[in-house]
């Protein structure tokens, strides 16, 4: 069965967010992700892991200026400085949170730079970062997100993501594979995942249309988890969805799971 971690970004987001621990933890989540852990001290986020339980699954490098539209800056020429004091800045949140894998978000294209610029910039920075990472234990994953959401995003494909880490070469980067993103880009989920299995670090799902919770769209989600039973996955699930009604109105999807790991645990 596979093991479903809260988004806190996205989920519970009626409470404030060092509640949303506490919530996911007694919604039966037994790990957590969010976007990014830097406005929180540390040893804060740490406390509250420790209080319910859960396991810190994933967060991303700093990702630029969120709040003015920014979604990476690991392809921008003009930013590498920047990019490589975030990964230190990672490494220090991830070591005290306890948590294995970090994401990175390439960026948007900016106007007027040539996409070979981009392309080697996007290498050089995921090698320094897996590199720091590696040292420290983590793994780096790198995500492709679809552009409807967010035109200009210079990663957009699975096997255009495994592309550049092959480039990159080295043995701690995986691909962070978000169903919904891949649905709207790429569609054919299910050999797509028998095919890359061995190279997914991260699963991420939410329906599409409207990014909302497993069963409110077009996704066959029962079908996509126990193929990843059968497939043998053994990461985590990030539930990383727009509750459509409230989140804990939205979780009928995952009383099966959750009902599986009360029995389990």
């Amino acid at each position: 069965m596979p093991r479903f971690a809260a988004n806190l970004t996205m989920l519970f987001n009626e409470h404030p967010f060092l509640d949303r621990f506490g919530r996911a933890a007694e919604a039966g989540f037994t790990g957590v992700e969010y976007l990014f852990p830097y406005p929180y001290p540390k040893e804060e986020l740490a406390e509250r892991l420790q209080r319910h339980g859960l396991t810190q699954v994933l967060h991303n490098l700093p990702a630029g200026d969120w709040a003015k539209g920014e979604r990476g800056i690991a392809c921008l020429p003009d930013r590498r400085g920047e990019f490589q004091d975030g990964v230190g800045q990672a490494i220090d949140y991830a070591t005290a949170l306890g948590c294995r894998q970090i994401n990175c978000l390439a960026g948007k294209r900016p106007a007027g730079v040539a996409e070979t610029v981009l392309g080697d910039t996007l290498v050089d920075n995921l090698r320094f970062a897996a590199k720091a990472l590696g040292e420290a234990g983590i793994d780096l994953l790198v995500e492709p997100i679809n552009t409807r959401d967010i035109p200009g995003f210079f990663l957009s494909g699975s096997q255009q993501t495994l592309d550049v880490l092959d480039a990159v070469d080295a043995p701690n980067t995986k691909l962070q594979y978000d169903i919904y993103h891949m649905q709207i880009m790429e569609g054919d989920l299910g050999p797509t995942l028998q095919t890359l299995l061995s190279r997914i670090g991260h699963i991420q799902v939410a329906d599409n249309p409207g990014r909302h919770e497993p069963g409110t769209g077009e996704i066959h989600y029962p079908f996509l988890f126990r193929l990843l039973d059968a497939l043998g996955y053994a990461g985590w699930v990030g539930a990383e969805y727009v509750p459509q009604s409230g989140t804990e109105a939205g979780l009928g999807w995952f009383d099966l799971y959750r009902a599986k790991a009360t029995v389990a645990a």
